[in-house]
């Protein structure tokens, strides 16, 4: 089973993907200045590559 916790904020989303089976995080991240201008992502996967990617996030 694969859980997906997020904390959302007024202007931030932040989330982790748990494997429960193996009990390893498989993803983590944030989205930060929700509805701002200079919204981004951040994503580190579980080999731990790190993805940021820029754009407008309009709404949670």
């Amino acid at each position: 089973m694969k859980i997906l916790v997020l904390n959302c904020g007024s202007s931030s989303i932040k989330f982790q993907l748990f494997d429960m089976a193996t009990k390893a995080v498989k993803a983590k991240g944030v989205v930060e200045k929700v509805g701002l201008k200079g919204s981004f992502l951040k994503l580190e996967k579980e080999n731990g590559e790190k993805v940021k990617l820029e754009g407008e996030v309009m709404d949670h």
